[in-house]
């Protein structure tokens, strides 16, 4: 069983927490709504577990979650929140977030999530998992720049360059008209509206340097 520490600034949310948990065999050695005070309560009771919601009144419960990063803490943190949104899943995460688990979901997922956690695992809720592939699959999407053909690459080489649709064509031996189809599909995938901004772009993705020019 767990020594847990309560993150939350409802007090009849941590009164419902800790009537589950107890039942369950844990220790709820302490709780705060404010996390100043509750990060200096998790540094010295050093619990198993922290339960630590992302809105605190006015604070954030990420502010929280950073400062147990930053000081090393060993209590493991599951995010209980009500927050469903796929940037918030993401830095939990990155800042240390040991579960995600939303408050809508049955307290048997909490006990597991808790089960999970203490037991050096991670535990993300089954609605929480889908964000995360979603996520996943958003981080390896090619980027726009990265989804251009070869062909649309050398005529955006050639338009920042100043080369008119005529002379890209005669030099791709492409019709006037595939060029300038090029050209607004181009501009189209990349969201720019003229050549300088293509440019601009060009020579920030290093598809062409600014001594090229």
């Amino acid at each position: 069983m767990s020594d847990i520490y309560l993150i939350d600034d409802h007090a009849i949310v941590r009164d419902g927490l800790r009537a589950v948990l107890e039942d369950a065999g844990h220790h709820v050695v302490g709780e705060s709504d404010q996390p100043t005070q509750a990060l200096s309560e998790v540094l010295r009771l050093s619990p198993g577990v922290v339960l630590l919601d992302l809105q605190l009144g006015q604070r954030s419960g990420f502010e929280v979650l950073e400062q147990l990063h930053k000081r090393k803490s060993t209590a493991r943190t599951i995010v209980l929140t009500m927050s469903a949104q796929p940037r918030h899943v993401a830095e939990a995460l990155r800042l240390g977030a040991a579960g995600y688990v939303l408050k809508g979901s049955p307290a048997t997922e909490v006990l597991k999530a808790v089960e999970a956690v203490a037991s050096g695992r991670k535990h993300l809720g089954p609605e929480v998992a889908q964000l995360a592939i979603e996520l996943m699959a958003q981080d390896n999407a090619p980027t726009p720049i990265e989804a251009l053909s070869g062909r649309e690459r050398q005529v955006i080489q050639l338009v920042v360059r100043g080369l008119t649709s005529v002379a890209i064509s005669e030099q791709l031996h492409l019709s006037r008209k595939t060029v300038e189809s090029y050209r607004s599909r181009i501009m189209a995938k990349l969201d720019v509206h003229d050549v300088p901004a293509l440019v601009r772009l060009a020579i920030r993705e290093g598809i062409i340097s600014a001594d090229d020019m």
